[in-house]
């Protein structure tokens, strides 16, 4: 099967992943509104195309807190990613280094921590943190991301609870045992494990433990962006977590222009959620982000192929991004 965009790959995966694990990486909150809303709100932006420029060198480069990646497209921390790929994270990794951008790694990755930076040495890697009730664990966690040459800390701000994902629960979803994290319950998360208490102030505590810049991931309102400003992050993801927690929200990109607003170039702001073509990535760059982040498309590259896969659906994206931007002057 030729591979040709990124629906090929859902196709692809929807076909041969177990069920559990398509309906866990497919899942919505309650009606999956703000879920197929994300990707509905792409289509509905048109474009202003501008004629006879000279368009025959583009630059598709960009900067993330300072560090260059070869186009704005990372890839956002979703976790499991064995259920997709045996080699799982460690193959998301590799796909990131080679195609020179940056991959954020979740809390609830399948592989360590130590796994993940082994498997890409010098690649451009952001954490993403869940603060669990247990502060010592997740103390623990930011030092050993790190001291592992981890770039930066991307705090998880949308999840004090998990959202209702009825898929999951009619499939009674676990990890299966031989992957980490086998004491886990519903969803494959620890038993009220996160920490449903955090606040704003908790950015203080966390700037205490590590010189690593914070980005603050879930923002989609101008009061949260002033919030985030206010309280010294260095970035903000807009992210509805793919519209697994509180349905019928914004989509990220609607609520994108309203952050960047708010923000006024003050901190680099990033939009998650929805990303399906590489004009959906010019679209966001159009209205404010700095960068994207893809969650899902990132799992289908993996369960076709691991890190070709993944490199595949990388290359896509950057392909039609950069005939979006020459088309449209």
């Amino acid at each position: 099967m030729s591979m040709v965009c990124l629906s090929d790959f859902e196709a692809y995966a929807k076909k041969y992943l177990p069920k559990i694990a398509w309906d866990y990486f497919a899942a919505g909150a309650d009606d999956c509104t703000t879920r197929d809303e994300n990707i509905l709100a792409y289509k509905r932006i048109r474009f202003r195309p501008r004629m006879l420029r000279d368009v025959s060198v583009m630059d598709i480069r960009t900067k993330i807190l300072g560090s260059e990646i070869s186009f704005p497209v990372g890839i956002a921390p979703t976790g499991f990613h064995q259920l997709a790929w045996p080699d799982g994270e460690k193959s998301t990794a590799r796909a990131a280094r080679a195609m020179d951008t940056c991959y954020i790694a979740s809390t609830y990755s399948t592989c360590t921590l130590e796994e993940i930076s082994a498997a890409a040495p010098g690649g451009l890697r952001w954490f993403q943190l869940y603060i669990h009730r247990n502060r010592a664990a997740s103390q623990q966690l930011v030092r050993r991301a790190e001291a592992l040459g981890f770039q930066g800390l991307v705090l998880t701000a949308d999840l004090p609870y998990t959202g209702k994902r009825r898929d999951d629960v009619r499939n009674g979803f676990r990890l299966p045992p031989h992957m980490k994290g086998d004491d886990c319950s519903e969803y494959g998360l620890p038993p009220n494990s996160l920490d449903p208490s955090v606040t704003w102030n908790d950015i203080y505590w966390l700037r205490s433990l590590t010189r690593l810049p914070i980005i603050i991931k879930g923002i989609l309102t101008r009061e949260d962006a002033e919030l985030a400003v206010k309280h010294g992050v260095q970035g903000i993801i807009v992210s509805n977590h793919g519209g697994r927690q509180l349905d019928e929200g914004p989509a990220t990109i609607d609520a994108l222009v309203e952050v960047v607003e708010a923000v006024r170039g003050r901190v680099e702001v990033y939009v998650d959620g929805g990303i399906r073509k590489g004009s959906d990535v010019l679209k966001a760059l159009a209205l404010g982000a700095k960068c994207v982040f893809i969650g899902r498309p990132a799992l289908w590259g993996l369960a076709y192929k691991g890190e070709e896969g993944l490199k595949d659906v990388l290359r896509i994206l950057q392909d039609e991004f950069r005939l979006s931007m020459a088309l449209a002057g």
